[in-house]
């Protein structure tokens, strides 16, 4: 059964300077919801390059605006280097107003960053706060070392102004997993507005579920054991974005040269990110290793790490939100900068028993890697070594919502999926 709501609408704000993270997210909150609601239409503002590879639901959508570029030491540059970076901000800033006006929003949800990126979103949310719409800031579970984010956020005075705007403040973890906030001066205020939703729960695309069931079946009628000839026998090494993941393809890639022991099957995603040489030349070495596949992108990761037996990566918050929702075994070698929310993240889940961590610079040791990747064969799944994690997110927002918009007059009605 599905709810429907008439005519309402929800705007999403995702940045988008480095990964795919922000649009990732914002699309899984965006699917969930219209799913819930047959009279919901939700438009995602994505700075994104390649948010037109992503597939969307009926009632999602999204508009591109200019991209911007986020460097390694925290700098940023236009997409087009012809265009002068304050000329980009001016265009995104007007099409983000303009969208506003136009869509005229329900609810606005912004994701990450509380002002849009240099501000871009302040005055979009100023007018919508005039117009009656319920504005929302999203927050991963982890934003980044808080003397990081203090120094950042001082400059803008960001706290003041997420009191003066928001009107709630989504937390996408548990409250005993981590506080995004914590070591900052936070008004009680700020404080009042804020819910723990939990981590988002992701599911695997109609196609994998019905590949899934067809070799349930076809195993079932040849009498074969659990897990035979599903193709999950594979490790899956992903990157993310791929924009800083070179290192770690590269310590696997070594890892396997290193210990002819380590036999398992890995497949690695690149990343759509990473530079075209770097690509190239990962794909020309994994051509001497009979053990490792590769491919640059895949547009549905959830059905890649359902498939795997266990996971290698980097640990962004999608990722992780996969390695729970598929209950895989995993090991992560987090990225230090430009900031350490993965480190953080990852370290705080080893802390619980949920995965285990291995530091970039011990990744460089081929040998001790290799040893990483064949303890992480035999290691159990995160629902046995700590049991009871939160995957409520999705279903937590959609109550939220629902208690909105009734309040905001629409009219809800159950009907048949």
């Amino acid at each position: 059964m599905s709810r429907h709501l008439g005519n309402a609408r929800i705007l999403m704000y995702s940045h988008d300077t480095f990964g795919l993270g922000h649009l990732r997210r914002c699309r899984t909150i965006a699917h969930s919801l219209v799913e819930n609601y047959r009279g919901l239409n939700v438009l995602i503002i994505s700075g994104a390059t390649i948010a037109g590879a992503f597939d969307y639901r009926a009632r999602v959508d999204f508009v591109k605006i200019p991209s911007v570029i986020k460097l390694r030491n925290g700098e940023y540059t236009s997409m087009d280097q012809h265009i002068d970076l304050q000329e980009t901000m001016k265009m995104r800033q007007s099409i983000i107003r303009h969208t506003a006006e136009t869509f005229e929003p329900d609810i606005f949800i912004i994701d990450k960053e509380p002002l849009g990126l240099r501000g871009e979103v302040e005055e979009t949310l100023t007018y919508l706060k005039t117009h009656g719409t319920t504005l929302v800031l999203g927050l991963r579970d982890v934003m980044d070392a808080p003397h990081l984010l203090e120094a950042e956020w001082q400059r803008h005075d960001t706290l003041g102004k997420i009191e003066q705007f928001y009107d709630d403040i989504w937390i996408y973890g548990p409250p005993d997993f981590y506080d995004p906030l914590t070591g900052l001066d936070v008004s009680a205020k700020v404080r009042s507005k804020m819910r723990f939703v939990g981590f988002l729960q992701r599911k695997i695309s109609g196609d994998a579920q019905a590949q899934a069931q067809a070799h349930a079946q076809a195993q079932a009628s040849a009498n074969a054991p659990a897990g035979a000839g599903d193709g999950s026998d594979y490790l899956l090494v992903t990157t993310g974005g791929g924009g800083d993941g070179a290192s770690l393809v590269e310590d696997v890639i070594n890892a396997y040269k290193a210990d002819p022991t380590l036999t398992a099957k890995a497949m690695i995603v690149l990343g759509p990110y990473m530079p075209g040489e770097q690509r190239a030349a990962f794909t020309e070495a994994c051509k001497e290793v009979p053990q490792l596949d590769v491919i640059e992108f895949d547009n549905r990761m959830e059905d890649r790490i359902a498939g795997a037996k266990a996971v290698i990566a980097m640990g962004g918050y999608n990722t992780y939100c996969e390695i729970l929702s598929f209950d895989k075994p995993a090991l992560i070698v987090p990225r230090t900068q430009p900031r350490e929310e993965q480190s953080i993240r990852a370290h705080r889940a080893a802390e619980l028993g949920l995965v285990d961590v291995l530091a970039a610079e011990e990744a460089c040791d081929s040998l001790k890697f290799a040893a990483a990747i064949k303890a992480l064969l035999t290691r159990d799944p995160p629902s046995v070594s700590a049991p009871g994690m939160h995957l409520e997110g999705l279903t937590n927002i959609t109550q939220i919502v629902d208690e909105w918009l009734q309040h905001k007059g629409h009219q809800l009605t159950v009907a048949k999926a």
